[in-house]
């Protein structure tokens, strides 16, 4: 019996090329970058490379091949740009910190981000190396979610920062819960969303062009997703609320190729931010700064981050002022963290933003492109959920250090201060990899395929 494929499987035995040699050379080339940044800095500011410059290449050098050869044996076939791109983000991320570093001698925060990029990319080695096949983590759903809230919940218990209760503080040590919370609520979205997506486009309803699914369907994951929102905004989360918002609409969307859903979540959207900001202080104030960003200078009292942030990227022009000589240290407390962005637009100019914003765009749409090779949905949701959570913070923070939204106080990807954050982004890129790895991997060959085929003796 001729075994049957599909139209869109490719040929069996017909491998595709590994790429893992043009990976090696972009990690040369993104740690090179790095380095060469960091001497810029040094160069800039002493008139002298910084006498640890060397170490420093050596020890991001070392932990970017300790990654590449872990994805080398066990990720063969995956995407050969999402690796370099995010050790370049991650390079570029330390040169910013420490070139502020020198602006605040006594509050250094690239040592101890340095430490956080290296346990990153660790957990980003055992990831790749320990989880084989992404779908195992389908069978974790429940799991995963009951974790996240009480990751999310936990925090309410601890003092506010800031103005918002995000944070757990434990003597010296202190990191954000919510940052591995969204990993673990699109793990399960996507399982949840791929065992029910026939039931969610083909059942329920039909209320004009939009087709709602049954209560008994929809009703679980929309629970979880109120309650998630409801316990950020408890906690004076704006930025992350508004990121597990535009996760669920995402993914709902793309699990039943439905438009209408996208209307429907840019209409709750709009609602819940006319509400929150008009009920919660915290909120309201930043949204009077985005409204009115320099009414501080004309009060008397001189410019407050958002309009500081503003001067900075207007400083910065097309090509920047040089990295080490711009003045973004003046936003203050969240110079290394919200705010780094502008230190990029000031000493890279408008062309090294256009650059960093092109590194991201490339890297959400390999993700992309993962899941959209992919045939399992499960995978598929995986990666463009991981995908969708890149884009949406880079969106969010961007827009809000330009003025486009108001502040939201998250940490930009890779580049900002926060060692949750930097942990994650690395898992994300972990999940991506074995994703993509799956995507690009030869399909195995059907039973008999190699056998020889017997021929009659006249035919010879």
């Amino acid at each position: 019996m001729t075994a049957v494929t599909r139209a869109d499987d490719p040929p069996p035995g017909v491998r595709l090329p590994k790429r893992r040699g043009v990976e090696l050379s972009l990690l040369v080339g993104a740690v090179l970058i790095s380095v060469y940044g960091y001497v810029a800095v040094g160069l800039a500011r002493d008139g002298a490379v910084p006498p640890d410059a060397a170490g420093y290449g050596a020890g991001l050098g070392l932990l970017s091949l300790l990654a590449h050869l872990a994805v080398r044996l066990r990720a063969p076939y995956a995407d050969p740009l999402l690796l370099p791109i995010a050790i370049l983000l991650n390079g570029l991320g330390l040169v910013l910190i420490y070139r502020l570093d020198l602006e605040t001698p006594l509050d250094r925060a690239a040592p101890a981000q340095l430490v956080w990029s290296t346990l990153g990319i660790a957990l980003f080695i055992a990831t790749v190396l320990l989880l084989r096949d992404h779908r195992v983590l389908q069978r974790y759903a429940y799991v995963s979610v009951a974790t996240a809230l009480v990751l999310m919940i936990v925090p309410i218990f601890f003092p506010a920062v800031n103005g918002a209760k995000i944070w757990i503080r434990l003597g010296g040590l202190s990191f954000q819960p919510g940052e591995f919370a969204k990993i673990l609520l699109a793990v399960f979205f996507a399982a949840y969303l791929a065992a029910n997506h026939n039931a969610l486009a083909c059942t329920g309803r039909r209320i004009r062009r939009l087709q709602l699914p049954t209560g008994r369907v929809l009703g679980p994951i929309v629970a979880i997703w109120v309650i998630s929102v409801g316990v950020l905004v408890l906690e004076r989360d704006l930025g992350t609320s508004l990121l597990f918002f535009g996760l669920f609409v995402i993914m709902l969307y793309v699990s039943t190729g439905r438009t209408g859903w996208i209307a429907v979540g840019l209409l709750l959207a709009g609602v819940g931010a006319v509400a929150v900001g008009n009920l919660e202080p915290h909120v309201n104030n930043r949204v009077d700064d985005w409204l009115h960003p320099f009414a501080s200078i004309e009060a008397g009292e001189g410019p407050d981050q958002l309009a500081q942030s503003l001067f900075a990227f207007a400083a910065g022009g097309t090509l920047g002022t040089g990295l080490g000589l711009g003045h973004s240290v003046l936003i203050g407390f969240a110079a290394k963290s919200d705010f780094i962005l502008a230190t990029a637009g000031e000493e890279l100019g408008l062309a090294g933003l256009t650059a960093v914003f092109l590194l991201y765009a490339l890297l959400v749409a390999r993700g992309y492109r993962a899941g959209l090779s992919l045939r399992d949905p499960f995978g598929r949701l995986l990666a463009t959920g991981l995908a969708s959570i890149l884009a949406l913070q880079v969106f969010v923070i961007a827009g809000g250090v330009t003025g486009l939204i108001p502040l939201t106080g998250m940490a930009m990807p890779f580049l900002a201060q926060g060692g949750s954050s930097v942990v994650t982004n690395w898992i994300m890129m972990a999940l991506l990899i074995r994703v993509s790895d799956s995507a690009r991997a030869p399909a195995p060959e059907p039973p008999g395929a190699g056998a020889a085929v017997p021929v009659a003796e006249g035919a010879r």
